[in-house]
């Protein structure tokens, strides 16, 4: 089972370290909270760990629908761009006052994996192969893959929270307002991009 073990290892840090929604989302709850980062990956495994039930029980074809994957990305895509415009509008406040995003840590979670469809296609895809190959270990298979994949976020997700709430002080107002402005046109654009695949299946 090792050699399946630092192959999930490999591919999860190499997923969780590429920027996408969770990450920008991360980077700006960060300011308020060192432990931002461990409440998104436990908002992330709440919408992963039934995912991987599902797909483990044979449920990944219907991820892999095209109608499914759709009507994803266009609610995702939305969603996902609602929030870029919220962190937009409030930034000045978040850095000039105490105030935090509208939204907590475990829902920004759940939020960043629910509504990305290229996450639910991932596991569909690549993420079903890895489930069925741990499925050959049995009933304990399933709970060491889950395991090992949920703590390279954790850790990750945990490591970029600590480091950006330790040095935030280092910041100037200006910096930090920039910060804000640029994590939520990295949603807007990932949400965007969610919107353009959608309408390109579609077609």
């Amino acid at each position: 089972m090792w050699p399946l073990i630092l192959t999930v290892l490999v591919i999860s840090i190499s997923g969780v370290m590429t920027p996408g929604p969770m990450f920008a989302v991360t980077v700006a709850k960060s300011y308020r909270s060192p432990w931002a980062g461990a409440k998104i990956s436990l908002g992330h495994a709440i919408i992963e760990v039934p995912l991987i039930l599902l797909i483990y029980f044979g449920f990944a074809a219907f991820f892999e629908n095209t109608a499914v994957q759709v009507v994803l990305s266009l609610l995702g895509g939305g969603m996902i761009i609602w929030m870029g415009i919220g962190m937009f509008r409030t930034r000045r406040e978040v850095v000039e006052s105490s105030r935090d995003l509208k939204y907590g840590a475990v829902t920004a979670g759940i939020m960043m994996s629910a509504t990305n469809p290229f996450f639910l296609l991932w596991w569909a895809t690549v993420g079903s192969l890895l489930v069925m190959k741990f499925k050959e270990f049995g009933a304990a298979g399933l709970p060491v893959f889950i395991f090992t994949h949920w703590v390279c976020d954790l850790i990750w997700l945990s490591i970029v929270s600590v480091v950006i709430y330790k040095t935030r002080s280092l910041w100037g107002k200006k910096f930090q307002e920039w910060v804000f402005i640029l994590c939520s046109v990295l949603l807007a654009g990932f949400g965007g991009w969610f919107i353009f695949s959608g309408v390109k299946l579609l077609l």
